[in-house]
């Protein structure tokens, strides 16, 4: 059964939203698809705060990423100038 993770994040102050996006797009994004992702969606909810939906075709795949996906969030706090501000996850029960 596919599962859902969302993530939120905030930039920190002074921190262009923009040069973020990219070093997210180049780095981020590629990185959640080499770990089995079928899709990831960012969604930018504020001038600093996005969400991102990432799917995967299971959760077997995705908790086996879980400690390349921690890996990847300590070093996109350094480098992106962000800080993971929640998560949730769960099966897609109901797809229209």
């Amino acid at each position: 059964m596919r599962y859902i993770t969302i993530t939120t994040w905030e930039l920190t102050d002074g921190a262009d939203y923009d040069l973020a996006l990219r070093a997210i797009e180049e780095k981020r994004l590629p990185a959640l698809k080499g770990f089995g992702a079928n899709r990831i969606t960012v969604v930018r909810t504020s001038e600093r705060t996005s969400a991102v939906i990432t799917e995967w075709p299971d959760r077997a795949t995705r908790d086996a990423a879980e400690l390349k996906i921690d890996e990847v969030r300590r070093s996109v706090k350094r480098e992106d100038q962000s800080r993971m501000t929640g998560e949730m996850k769960g099966e897609i029960v109901a797809d229209v």
